[in-house]
């Protein structure tokens, strides 16, 4: 072999992995304070809504099984 051979070395897939992940988090669209705390508050309001109605359909489902079991 005259000819010099060029070795081009393949970084690891950890180096891989992190330059990936980097580069798509560049791509990302972050949301300002203000719209990030506007999602929490419709998301808080959502859960609470929720709570709301799956604990008054719990209770109403309990009475009519005590009801209908005579317990």
């Amino acid at each position: 072999m005259t000819e010099k051979q060029v070795v081009r070395r393949q970084p690891n897939a950890l180096q891989r992995i992190y330059r990936e992940t980097v580069g798509e988090l560049r791509k990302v669209s972050w949301p300002t304070r203000r719209e990030a705390a506007n999602l929490t508050l419709i998301v808080l309001v959502v859960i609470i809504m929720m709570v709301l109605i799956l604990g008054s359909l719990d209770l109403f489902l309990s009475w009519l099984l005590r009801l209908l079991l005579n317990v």
